[in-house]
């Protein structure tokens, strides 16, 4: 094996081991943020879902700067301090007993996420060749299932003694992360020029492929983010336990880590990534719109689980079909720009999924979140499928002249 392959290994390997940290560190605490301000301490779900909102925002809307910092300093400095940034964060979470403090500690955590997420996405792309991106990806969202079920388990048995010990542990987590990537990650190029911040940033705004893409990806997003608020709330509501969510988590993993590269691997050689998204993206549409009316806890995990069996579809394709568009000139601010539909699509899906929530139960119309974030599914689907054979079309226009 040469040094260059050797190093690719061991980098691979360095990347699984950290992403099992940061998965582990994030879902101890943030799934269980709904149940204890919703449900625990009566709070508007809007209030919780603005927090929730507003860190996806910051998080995944500023990831073009933090993308394109690391492309001009490098990766390491900038996860190590991101990752001590998100500790203080969840250290701060424990002592939020209004709702400015919980709004700040989100904006401190996704702050953080600013930093060390888009250096951490382009090393992905820069140690794995092409023919083996799709099974790497496919493997780090079986960690990340594996870490979700892992880390909701802790925070649940965590929460039954105090919220506070839920935080600490997301926050020694992370502290751990950080001196893991201060120890052992190598002062990694993540692009191939050391350009301006402001010339990485330019290249990805003018590249309008890449950019209608991604705000496209918004409607996705507004679905995938309610297995942090909407999901777990209506959970409690028919169970009556903040414990039962960890069996959203468990489903999760079960589907993950049985199907998810069987089905990667299946559908890569009879769709195309284009489609894989759309697919997947209906299944999860389609598991929306019945759940307001189920009143039993087994219907709503079946449902929970076609919801799953769509992200598990979709999300490889996802990640790949980012991967590809990004120019190799500006790894970091391409990965960073990537994160403005989940930004979108976070504040959205969560401040308008908690209003609609609450509007709904006001209204007595439970059903009302669940027929909207449905009928955003399939929005979002028609304008995926309009956008790809737009460009088809622009392809054949350009080979018949």
């Amino acid at each position: 094996m040469s040094l260059v392959s050797q190093a690719r290994s061991l980098g691979k390997y360095f990347l699984l081991f950290d992403n099992l940290l940061v998965v582990l560190g994030f879902f101890v605490v943030f799934p269980l943020i709904s149940i204890r301000f919703v449900e625990q301490l009566g709070w508007a779900a809007v209030i919780v879902g603005f927090a929730l909102g507003t860190r996806q925002l910051v998080q995944q809307g500023l990831g073009i700067f933090g993308g394109a910092i690391a492309d001009k300093f490098g990766a390491k400095p900038m996860i190590v301090i991101g990752m001590l940034l998100r500790s203080l964060g969840f250290a701060l979470m424990a002592l939020a007993s209004e709702p400015w403090i919980l709004i700040l500690s989100c904006i401190l955590s996704a702050l953080g996420g600013v930093l060390f997420d888009p250096p951490r996405a382009a090393l992905i792309i820069k140690l794995t060749r092409p023919h083996e991106r799709g099974r790497f990806y496919s493997i780090l969202l079986m960690q990340d299932s594996a870490g979700a079920v892992i880390g909701a388990l802790i925070g649940s048995w965590l929460l039954q003694y105090d919220f506070h010990l839920v935080c600490w542990i997301g926050a020694a987590i992370f502290v751990l992360a950080a001196i893991f990537n201060a120890w052992l990650l190598p002062a990694y190029r993540i692009s191939t020029i050391r350009a301006p911040i402001k010339e990485g940033m330019a290249r990805v705004i003018k590249d309008r492929r890449f950019f209608y893409y991604v705000l496209t990806l918004t409607g996705y997003f507004i679905l995938s983010v309610q297995v942090m608020l909407m999901f777990p709330i209506i959970i409690h509501e028919i169970s009556g336990s903040h414990t039962a969510v960890k069996w959203m988590y468990a489903i999760e993993a079960t589907i993950s880590l049985t199907l998810l590269y069987p089905i990667a691997r299946w559908s890569e050689k009879h769709f195309r990534l284009e489609q894989r998204l759309m697919i997947g993206l209906f299944l999860m549409s389609l598991c929306m719109f019945p759940i307001g009316w189920i009143s039993q806890l087994h219907i709503l995990f079946v449902l929970i689980a076609l919801f799953y069996l769509g992200t598990v579809t979709a999300e490889p394709a996802r990640e790949m079909l980012s991967a590809e568009l990004v120019d190799p000139r500006a790894r970091g601010s391409y990965m960073g720009f990537s994160r403005l539909g989940l930004a979108l699509g976070g504040v959205l899906g969560y401040t308008g999924g908690g209003w609609f929530y609450d509007m709904g139960h006001a209204m007595n119309v439970p059903q009302l979140p669940w027929m909207i974030l449905g009928t955003t599914g399939l929005i979002t689907i028609y304008a995926l499928h309009r956008q790809f054979n737009q460009k088809k079309l622009e392809s054949v226009i350009i080979s018949r002249h």
